[in-house]
């Protein structure tokens, strides 16, 4: 039923977001960066993606934090959690220059949706949301 909502959600989502004119376009390559430094479980590299705050949900861990503190949870997250498989399943834009990045991260013992936020912030995209959902 989760992912009957989700599919539904995602595509009102993209007939709204098509319609809409973008403001601002997504650099070449930032996806493929954010992908790869999950795919490796690099926080440092994926930290250099994140806005000045980002809300982090992850399992058994969740909130507000500084990029700072971020790149700490998600360093432990990875250690924790290392990273088997990350694949981008969807991706989009919105009007104001907003992005979305739906995926998949598998380890070695659960599959977790991944949904990432990404907001233009001094006119670069930066992450603002990222949750790390069980199946």
């Amino acid at each position: 039923m989760k992912n009957a909502i989700r599919i539904i959600t995602f595509c009102l989502s993209v007939i709204i977001f098509s319609s809409s004119s973008v403001v601002a376009v997504e650099p070449p390559g930032i996806i493929e960066d954010i992908s790869a430094a999950i795919r490796a479980g690099n926080s440092k590299d994926l930290a250099k993606y994140f806005g000045p705050t980002l809300e982090l949900i992850l399992p058994g861990s969740d909130g507000a934090f500084s990029k700072a503190q971020a790149e700490m949870v998600m360093k432990d997250f990875f250690a924790k959690s290392a990273p088997v498989s990350f694949s981008i399943n969807q991706k989009g834009n919105s009007a104001g220059g907003a992005q979305f990045i739906i995926g998949t991260y598998k380890n070695k013992n659960e599959k977790l949706n991944v949904y990432i936020l990404l907001k233009p912030v001094s006119n670069q995209l930066m992450i603002q949301q990222m949750h790390f959902e069980a199946d």
